[in-house]
């Protein structure tokens, strides 16, 4: 069962395409995609309001009369819904198929009056299940698109939900968007973090004893660095697209706040290139304590054996049927009356000889 389990996990992520020739901006559902549910959170200065299970005659209703608007979709088996959001909003099509096709690697695209931005956070720390975020956002809206629960938005939640005055209220759209994609990014910091101290409790662990499991953990977390890696390039990309574009519902100010994300993601690669050196050198290091160990090994085995050669060879000449009577030469230790004693004495001092000689040449 754990076997199975880990060549489960191990198991590469499809992306789910359209057919080949099919119409660009053709949207077709995951058949294990989630129920879609729809969350609408309405923002102006003053106060806020959030509706739950909301529908499109909400989002009509409402489109129109707040100053920031946020729609946060979970779960993309609804494809008519997804094409009545992007109706509502003039979302571009050939970004909604990007929605429903999920493994989209981290990128931004500028339309006339809106951003499209994909963004990948860690869904389940431990399984490393990845999930895909899409961000729109213009003048007075963000939509939000998820493949299923659990996202790193609480603290943006409570910040707009807080009774003191705060910028997400304060601020347009674009800030909103700011705040969210810093929440996916400052997400990773928590796994990466966890895997630099277990990566420090291994080397710890090696430098007393080797064991086969530390192996098997060092090449899991350095294949799990890796795909950090490939997930982490691509959105310091995008934030630098973002930050670089001069549009006009991406405001000055809101970029000075973009490129601390930028740092964040920085840092972030940095921790994980080093982990990732770390992992490679303590994989060398373990092959070269695990043959070191085995060369041990095989030396102790050796002088064993070296020591047990004399001792055999005098048994087996004293084992030999010898007649002392028919001939002095015939072994007349035979009959020695402290043969046997002064037999094992005399191998004794042998075997305590080699190793004098052994320790006197260092090799024990």
């Amino acid at each position: 069962m754990a076997k199975a389990e880990a060549i489960k996990k191990r198991a590469p992520v499809k992306t789910r395409r359209p057919p080949v020739g099919a119409s660009p901006g053709t949207l077709i559902a995951d058949p294990s995609a989630r129920r879609s549910e729809l969350r609408l959170t309405l923002i102006s200065p003053q106060k806020f309001k959030t509706i739950e299970n909301a529908s499109i005659d909400d989002l009509n209703t409402h489109c129109d009369k707040w100053p920031v608007l946020w729609l946060d979709c979970t779960g993309l088996a609804n494809i008519q819904l997804i094409e009545e959001i992007g109706r509502i909003f003039s979302l571009h099509p050939l970004a909604l198929e990007d929605v429903v096709n999920t493994g989209q690697r981290p990128k931004v695209d500028f339309f006339e009056d809106h951003a499209f931005v994909v963004v990948r956070m860690i869904d389940d720390v431990t399984s490393h299940r990845y999930e895909q975020i899409a961000v729109f956002f213009g003048k007075n809206f963000v939509v939000t698109f998820q493949e299923r629960e659990g996202d790193p938005f609480d603290p943006v939640r409570k910040r707009i939900e807080s009774s003191a005055p705060n910028r997400l209220r304060a601020r347009g759209a674009d800030y909103l968007a700011y705040a969210l994609i810093d929440a996916v990014v400052d997400s990773y910091f928590p796994p990466i973090e966890a895997a630099g101290e277990l990566v420090d409790s291994i080397e710890d662990e090696m430098l007393h004893s080797t064991h086969k499991h530390q192996m098997r953990q060092l090449h899991e977390l350095r294949r799990d660095a890796n795909v950090l890696k490939g997930v982490l390039w691509p959105m310091r990309d995008a934030l630098a697209t973002l930050i670089r574009n001069d549009v006009p519902y991406v405001k000055a100010e809101t970029k000075i706040f973009l490129n601390d994300t930028l740092d964040h993601s920085l840092r972030l690669i940095e921790l994980v290139e080093t982990q990732r050196d770390m992992l490679t050198g303590l994989i060398e290091m373990h092959l070269s304590l695990s043959q070191a160990r085995t060369n041990d090994v095989i030396s102790y085995l050796t002088i064993v054996s070296v020591i047990f050669m004399p001792l055999t060879f005098l048994v087996g000449i004293w084992g030999m049927n010898f007649d002392p009577e028919s001939s002095p030469w015939n072994m007349p230790e035979l009959k020695a009356y402290y043969g046997y004693p002064l037999s094992l004495l005399f191998m004794a001092l042998v075997a305590f000889g080699l190793i004098a000689f052994f320790k006197w040449k260092k090799w024990l």
